[in-house]
């Protein structure tokens, strides 16, 4: 993990969000946790990073997500030089 990040509150968010059992338990939490802007983010970035790994281009997923060219960029980068935490989330997610 990212030494900037890697600190005593982040692990007790990590373990937080290991401690949920279901979708309903992970709205709910994401729902207290996160502002409406900050979830439609996250799931953005998420949606990048599933149509990237299908090999589609920029401008078809900034026409399908809204993203930005440069968010787009960003989620390649962590799919290309990241840690790998896409790749371990989209093989268990069947994609």
């Amino acid at each position: 993990m990212n030494k900037k990040i890697k600190t005593e509150a982040i692990d007790h968010l990590f373990d937080a969000i290991l401690s949920l059992r279901t979708k309903e338990e992970c709205c709910s939490f994401f729902e207290d946790l996160c502002t409406v802007n900050e979830l439609l983010s996250l799931s953005q970035r998420f949606e990048v990073a599933a149509m990237l790994m299908d090999h589609k281009t920029y401008l078809e997923i900034s026409k399908k997500t809204g993203a930005s060219t440069a968010t787009i960029s960003r989620v390649n980068r962590s799919l290309n030089y990241g840690n790998e935490g896409y790749d371990i989330v989209f093989e268990r997610i069947g994609k």
